[in-house]
């Protein structure tokens, strides 16, 4: 069975990993701290917080910035259920808008459309990791008419004065916009280095933060590393040192902190991104290839004249099927021994935001998207080879299916 998207776990992987658990600091310590580091300094932002998960540091970006009952975050109808659950945590509203005709990224022209004095942050997602248009949704945010919708109700709102953009990265480690990288995009984001991400630390993501250069980034920084671990004063590394035992907890925070294990990870995946990066690139290229004169294949975006995706994910869509032709096409492959997987459902069909009133109705593009889409797998170690069984397997279900 050729997987979806396993890790690349090596020897140099655990063999990193074992010199961390022989270290004798295996929770957040010098690893979790180098790791921000080098993330910041290859992102291009302003500094980073390395947290359990992706959901863990969005949810805690969103709560810091005084998001809650009452507010609106604008997020596309296509992403996954993470990207809503944390709103609905702060206790905001999701306000889904529609994808753009050409591509799975968020409609500028509708999240225009959804604005309201209520609206705090727009969340784009940058789904497959290709960039969304974040030119045309800073023209947005400091748009005057839109700056005077704007109802601040926190310190930072106020001195921002304006809505926040809040990229949800989660696709997008590596991806380039404008000659900027993902994390240097937005006001804030977050990356995932979930195990199927194109870097990963097993579980893991963070807090990349690049507000303007009037926001005190190092004071940031130090407030949010309170807040990940309880709010309290000093983390287990500062209370190490000699002496150093006493600390206080200045808020009730929370607790989702990056590990030394998990770091000790994404440092060997970081020193060896672009090669991950390369090979992403060359197994997408060679799919456009053994699909561009087949009628049927709608190939999926990866590069313009500003931006280049990080090769995360191939979205594949074919033309002319209906969902249930599309989800027998996929029987079809996996019934060859090839696993193929749909980025992804739509929200508005999941039982909990219909049960919030969304209806798929709403999003035609969303579902014109979703209802013929495939995506096919994509790591380091596939090799030429299974590609071209991939590609074969793929060619076969469409012609039984579809004739």
């Amino acid at each position: 069975m050729i997987p979806f998207s396993p890790p690349r776990i090596d020897q140099r992987v655990i063999d990193e990993v074992t010199s961390a658990l022989t270290s004798g600091w295996i929770t957040t310590g010098p690893r979790t701290k180098l790791f921000e580091k080098q993330l910041t300094a290859y992102c291009g932002n302003k500094c980073t917080v390395a947290v359990s998960s992706w959901t863990a540091g969005m949810e805690l970006l969103l709560r810091w910035w005084g998001i809650g009952a009452g507010d609106e975050v604008i997020i596309p109808a296509i992403t996954y259920c993470a990207s809503a659950n944390v709103i609905i945590h702060t206790g905001a509203k999701p306000v889904m808008v529609d994808l753009n005709p050409d591509d799975f990224n968020i409609s500028v022209a509708a999240i225009r459309a959804a604005i309201t004095p209520r609206t705090k942050a727009i969340m784009p997602v940058d789904i497959a990791g290709f960039p969304c248009d974040y030119d045309g949704i800073y023209e947005i945010v400091n748009d005057p008419e839109i700056k005077k919708l704007f109802q601040a109700n926190s310190e930072y709102q106020k001195k921002l004065g304006r809505i926040l953009v809040a990229a949800d990265a989660a696709h997008s480690f590596g991806a380039t916009y404008g000659g900027k990288r993902s994390g240097s995009l937005a006001d804030v984001s977050a990356f995932s280095f979930h195990a199927v991400k194109n870097l990963t630390t097993a579980e893991g993501g963070t807090m990349t933060i690049n507000l303007p250069d009037d926001f005190d980034h190092e004071e940031i920084y130090k407030e949010l590393c309170i807040k990940i671990l309880h709010g309290q004063s000093k983390d287990a590394l500062a209370k190490a040192q000699k002496g150093n035992w006493r600390y206080d907890v200045a808020e009730p925070g929370f607790k989702c902190n990056m590990t030394d294990l998990q770091a000790a990870i994404g440092l060997v995946e970081l020193e060896r991104f672009h090669e991950n990066l390369d090979r992403r690139k060359t197994i997408c290229l060679a799919y456009n290839e053994g699909l561009k004169n087949e009628s049927w294949a709608i190939l999926p975006k990866m590069k313009d004249e500003k931006r280049e995706t990080c090769y995360h994910l191939y979205q594949l869509r074919i033309a002319g099927a209906s969902e249930e032709q599309r989800d027998a096409i996929m029987q079809a492959i996996f019934d060859q021994d090839v696993s193929v997987n749909v980025h992804f459902q739509p929200l508005p069909i999941l039982t909990a935001y219909k049960k919030l009133g969304y209806k798929m109705s709403d999003y035609p593009e969303a579902w014109d998207k979703y209802a013929n889409e495939i995506t096919l797998p994509v790591y380091f170690d596939l090799t030429d080879e299974q590609v071209q069984i991939v590609l074969h397997a793929v060619k076969t279900a469409v012609k039984q299916v579809m004739g």
